[in-house]
């Protein structure tokens, strides 16, 4: 399943880096073959997120498993960085195809690694795929991201185009509810959420997405359209995020491994995180790199204490059987969270920057009248002529600072859950908990009537 994860990933990279001539040959839109491309390299993604960490949960014991997973988080992490920094560069030097293209050497050497170095217990067994709950929950989220970024900003908030989106999120969340309760194999059990530590750390898992995604997002951004950076420079600049994660994730599995504590690295992560987020709301036009840089590096060390630490918790806390669903829960949370919160934040952004646009060239030009100003292409703005690009960087400026500032509050809650979190101590090799030695039975007698 890992391999095959790769393998549609790298066809979903093929389709969208050939997208112009597949559009060409099909005569369909150029931008219609990319979206399918990007929906393959979902469904590819999807598996590879969820079953490396479950690989590891499934052969190496909790106790140990914060080291592997704190390099897990350091990985992520500095990829999470270093794909943009890529990104711009083959942009700006090879061509924007080479974004996907890369996809294809990394693929086959996982592929090649996987195939040599991979080796895992495999009972046979029948399953039974839930894809109405799968398709319910999927819509819901779809539903509610598509009004929070589409609808609601270009629509009206109370249109009905927005109301219908509102009411079929929550009608197909109702209806994944009760397909889950009748479901013979469900995509996410309902009797996890009866504990309180896997209900907990995926609300937490959730909460922290959108708090990421909105740095990690909206940082080039404003390093882009107010600092004038390039795409490429706006990655190198923000390496000290990366040198924040890579410290916290491993220093924090480390010390994970050698206590078998962890419940103060989410209570510390979402509070560093928070802070930084705020700090992030005081930017000005004018502030110097080095503060930009230091406000990061604190930015990335807060993730890095929460990034993976949820993983772990929630596999130490559900029976061997749930491993797999638990494990793939926690990721679709915090990708969930990432895409509403990606959706909310660039939609008052977008909001946010009309609002303080016309209110500074008003103010500017005594009336606000004047010819409208162009603020989608960051590059278009650096060449704008003064005072107007003076106007635009001030109004791009205090747009991303509300954008930040939204975002403490979903830090505030993520602190409270933490606070709340039921820690057990992560086992080490040998021992078990009744209902992994349960699960290790069931298994061992699933394997004699396989055989």
């Amino acid at each position: 399943m890992f391999q095959a994860a790769i393998v549609v990933f790298l066809i979903g990279s093929l389709i969208c880096g050939f997208s112009p001539e597949i559009a060409g040959f099909l005569n369909v839109s150029g931008i219609n073959v990319m979206i399918a491309g990007r929906a393959v390299q979902g469904l590819g993604a999807g598996g590879l997120m969820a079953l490396a960490l479950a690989v590891i949960g499934d052969v190496i014991p909790p106790r140990e498993r914060g080291k592997y997973q704190g390099l897990f988080a350091a990985v992520f992490g500095v990829s999470s960085v270093a794909g943009p920094l890529l990104g711009g560069w083959f942009t700006d030097n090879l061509g924007w195809e080479w974004i996907f293209f890369i996809n294809i050497p990394i693929g086959a050497a996982a592929l090649v690694v996987t195939s040599l170095a991979l080796k895992l217990p495999h009972v046979r067994r029948q399953a039974s795929v839930d894809y109405l709950g799968a398709a319910t929950i999927v819509g819901s989220v779809t539903s509610l991201v598509l009004y929070l970024s589409w609808a609601g900003p270009d629509k009206g908030w109370t249109s009905a185009t927005g109301i219908w989106l509102l009411v079929g999120a929550v009608g197909l969340a109702v209806i994944f509810v009760f397909v889950e309760s009748r479901a013979k194999e469900p995509i996410i059990p309902l009797e996890l959420f009866k504990h309180w530590t896997f209900t907990s750390n995926v609300i937490f898992a959730m909460i922290m997405g959108i708090g990421m995604f909105g740095g990690l997002i909206f940082l080039p951004i404003y390093l882009q359209a107010v600092k004038g950076f390039s795409a490429t420079h706006s990655g190198l600049a923000i390496l000290p995020l990366v040198v924040g994660i890579f410290t916290t994730s491993i220093g924090g599995g480390q010390i994970m491994a050698r206590t078998g504590r962890y419940k103060w690295m989410p209570i510390t992560g979402a509070l560093v995180v928070g802070l930084a987020l705020f700090a992030f709301s005081t930017l000005q036009v004018n502030t110097p790199y080095y503060r930009v840089a230091l406000i990061m590096c604190a930015f990335g060390m807060g993730l890095g204490f929460t990034m993976q630490v949820v993983v772990t918790a929630v596999q130490n806390s559900v029976d061997r059987r749930h491993m797999g669903v638990a494990t793939a829960s926690v990721t679709f949370f915090r990708s969930m969270g990432a895409a509403i919160g990606t959706a909310l934040l660039g939609a008052i952004l977008n909001i946010q920057l009309k609002h303080h646009l016309s209110e500074i060239v008003g103010a500017a030009r005594g009336n606000g009248a004047g010819a409208p100003i162009k603020t989608n292409d960051v590059t278009a703005i650096q060449a704008l002529p003064e005072p107007v690009k003076g106007w635009v960087l001030e109004a791009y400026t205090r747009a991303m600072d509300d954008v930040f500032l939204v975002a403490v509050p979903f830090m505030a809650v993520a602190f409270v859950i933490a606070l709340t979190m039921r820690e057990k101590p992560l086992r080490g090799r040998g021992q078990h908990s009744d209902s992994a030695t349960t699960s290790a039975s069931a298994d061992a007698e699933l394997a004699s009537m396989t055989h």
